[in-house]
């Protein structure tokens, strides 16, 4: 049995492929970051998992790709976490952006990532090139889904947000100070209790604050990370993926248009086209 893994800050999506089934088993569960998470938390994790539980021994190969899984250093300790546990198995660890690449591309092309944080790279075909570190939540993260309840935050705070959807928005959040105080600063994950307020802005799309909110926000994206590979677009495409990325394809579109950039393809969740393009499972 081979499992193929994709892991953010906020969810990991699993897939169990056994040769005897036609159809690979789906597992979901907690975001398993190991630059925002203990060993301890990660292995806890996984026990706690029933249907992994079940399937553990027999598994013989496993390839995660996560957030926080950049360096050798994250990989060494994810492998060594997930060995532990799939005791028969032998793991292989690679960062989010290849789950992305493996997703839209098997040729070279420029992938976006835009979930809870956000990235981009380039992919020549057969290895990724940043040309902007990723250096997070805190400092950039622009267009993803803590970015932009960092945003609605502030607009709630400072009072710039409309009546209409300031109640609405304290109607829908726990928005005492205290918790948001321990939701920002007392977290094991910040970036996903950020990320939680996201959704208020698909739900209240129609109003023009929310759209020029979502605008701004992948303006920003794209005018921070996008157009370092300017040159390179002139060649190659652009795909973008996770869930932020999807449901805001309209926002993308047009910001890249007025840059004179045409989007390529959205794929909300990589897991299923990875299985299709790596492993033949339909």
């Amino acid at each position: 049995m081979v499992i193929i893994a994709d892991s953010g800050s906020t969810k990991c999506d699993w897939i169990l492929c056994d040769p005897n089934k036609t159809e690979p088993i789906r597992v979901f569960t907690k975001g398993l970051n190991p630059a925002i998470i203990t060993k301890k938390d990660f292995e806890k994790v996984l026990t706690t998992s029933e249907t992994l539980n079940l399937y553990k021994n027999q598994v013989s190969d496993i390839k995660f790709f996560g957030a926080g899984c950049g360096t050798k250093k994250s990989q060494k300790k994810v492998n060594s976490v997930l060995e532990s546990f799939f005791k028969n198995a032998k793991a292989y660890t690679n960062e989010d952006t290849m789950a992305a690449v493996l997703a839209t591309t098997k040729d070279p092309a420029v992938v976006c990532i835009l979930g809870t944080g956000s990235n981009c790279c380039y992919y020549d075909g057969k290895h990724i090139h940043l040309k902007t570190p990723a250096l997070g939540y805190s400092l950039m993260d622009e267009g993803s889904g803590n970015f932009f309840g960092k945003m609605l935050l502030k607009a709630y705070f400072y009072e710039k947000m409309p009546k209409e959807l300031l109640s609405l928005f304290e109607k829908t959040y726990n928005l005492k100070e205290k918790e948001i105080i321990k939701g920002l600063y007392k977290s094991k994950t910040p970036n996903k209790y950020l990320a939680s307020f996201a959704p208020f802005l698909f739900k209240c799309e129609s109003h023009p604050f929310c759209q020029d909110m979502l605008y701004t926000g992948m303006q920003l994206f794209i005018e921070n990370h996008v157009l370092k590979y300017r040159d390179t677009l002139k060649e190659v495409p652009i795909h973008f993926v996770g869930s932020i990325a999807y449901y805001a394809q309209d926002y993308i579109k047009r910001a890249l248009k007025e840059r004179g950039i045409c989007a390529g393809g959205f794929v909300k969740s990589p897991i299923d086209n990875i299985i299709k393009q790596q492993f033949a499972v339909h």
